[in-house]
């Protein structure tokens, strides 16, 4: 396990990588040349065999330990061996049915109505579809700083990189607000005393003057902005934000992809701000480590014409066995989830807030459950983004046996499965510590 192996610089790794940069068009790769092989519970083990502690539960897909369960596998296994793919929106199982009636009982009162595809961008594109057919009105309120896919009409709500958009555009449909992103308040306000100054700017300007309200069919938010930096609301926003709504009688979809299904303690994370949004979307850790996308709506809101929407593969049986897995495991446990979520929570955003104090580069530590951040800049007078003293700690933690992931544009999230015992994730943060300690101190011979 020396440092050099899990650098990628002996053993397997290198070879494999130079191959997949010989044939795979380029995604989001980071930095440190993680080649996976294997995993369970809160470790992962690359191709050579180092061990690592999982801070990334694999982009908050696995929520409930790396490589799910035996259960989960267990239920997969067994439905593969009767039928995988049942093409459910043309033919009719079982399965899919029992799932989202187990799924119906943890939403709010009224829903709903489920239609099951294959990815969160999947989710999104259906959640934008069906807001339009529901209402009878076209266009789309999303905030700058969301990520809600990549595909053409999830990419028109997408503004967290522009990279993500390039060549795509224009995206006549879709109206982009200001996210209350209070570190960086992009109204040069603060919180309290601002007042909610960015939902007093959706109503005196897109609501104004680019739009009339009668035409916007929905409004996208994720509950916590993921890919954007994992930044998190004043409590009282989306209650705020909701009366506008209600007043023109514009849906709120809340995008659960990445922070909903207890990842945050509760199973939706818009509950953590006491509003019940009128379509919600899933993926990620729904599909207990296969592919899963979900779209849930209220009843009030009817169903949609037949033929109007449809896809092969969602509902697919092997993924619904161990879906249905997972969540009845959920289902047993949801008191105790809950509680442990907040407790380990508590456990590391209360380490995160102490070097926050005591490290120049930390500018701010947020979020709810282990849904955690860190974000970091050049010092805390200037607030200065710091992406490449955020790489440094992403190497360096890498090196010393820690797998994490960023966001935003100097942000490291702190996503461990919600089952990581204590001593695993006191030890993750102590190697994200030391890696925080060593580039604060290269950083302040530089300033």
């Amino acid at each position: 396990m020396g440092k050099e192996s899990k650098k990628g610089n002996k053993g397997k790794a290198p070879g494999i990588i130079a191959r997949d940069n010989a044939v795979m068009i380029k995604t989001t790769r980071e930095p440190y040349n993680f080649v996976a092989d294997h995993g369970s519970e809160e470790f992962v083990y690359d191709i050579d065999g180092n061990m690592f502690i999982d801070f990334s539960s694999f982009i908050s897909v696995y929520n409930f330990g790396v490589n799910s369960s035996d259960a989960v596998r267990k239920a997969i296994a067994e439905q593969s061996s009767k039928l995988m793919h049942s093409a459910f929106t043309d033919y009719y199982a079982e399965p899919p049915v029992k799932f989202a009636e187990s799924l119906i009982s943890f939403m709010p009162k009224g829903f709903g109505r489920v239609f099951f595809s294959n990815s969160g961008t999947e989710a999104n594109e259906a959640a934008i579809k069906f807001s339009r057919i529901f209402t009878k009105r076209n266009y789309t309120i999303a905030f700058y700083g969301g990520f809600h896919g990549r595909t053409k009409g999830s990419l028109a709500l997408t503004a967290s990189k522009s990279v993500q958009r390039a060549y795509n555009g224009p995206f006549p449909d879709v109206i982009h607000v200001p996210f209350p992103y209070c570190y960086r308040c992009p109204l040069k306000q603060t919180y309290p005393d601002c007042g909610f100054a960015c939902i007093d700017y959706i109503k005196k300007y897109p609501l104004s003057k680019e739009v009339d309200p009668k035409e916007v069919a929905a409004l996208i938010s994720e509950p916590i902005q993921g890919e954007g930096g994992y930044i998190v609301p004043p409590k009282d926003y989306f209650k705020e934000l909701k009366k506008v709504l209600d007043e023109h009688d514009i849906l709120l979809i809340s995008d659960e992809v990445q922070a909903g299904y207890m990842r945050t303690g509760k199973f939706l994370a818009m509950d953590n701000f006491g509003v019940k949004a009128d379509i919600y979307t899933m993926a990620k850790s729904v599909g207990a480590g296969l592919p899963l996308g979900v779209t849930i709506t209220d009843k009030r809101l009817g169903n949609i014409p037949e033929g109007s929407h449809a896809n092969t593969f969602g509902g697919n049986l092997a993924v619904i066995a161990g879906a249905q897995a997972q969540l009845d495991h959920i289902s047993r446990n949801k008191k105790k989830i809950s509680e442990e979520v907040a407790k380990k929570g508590k456990l590391a955003k209360k380490r995160l807030e102490e070097m926050q104090e005591q490290y120049e580069i930390v500018g701010d530590a947020r979020g709810i459950g282990l849904m955690l951040a860190i974000e970091i800049v050049r010092d805390k007078g200037t607030k200065q983004p710091a992406p490449d003293i955020r790489e440094k700690i992403l190497m360096e933690s890498f090196a010393n046996g820690l797998l994490m992931l960023p966001a935003g544009e100097s942000t490291i999230r702190i996503i461990p499965p919600l089952t990581i015992p204590d001593h695993s994730l006191t030890k993750g943060l102590d190697i994200l510590e030391r890696a925080i300690s060593k580039a604060n101190v290269e950083s302040a011979k530089r300033r």
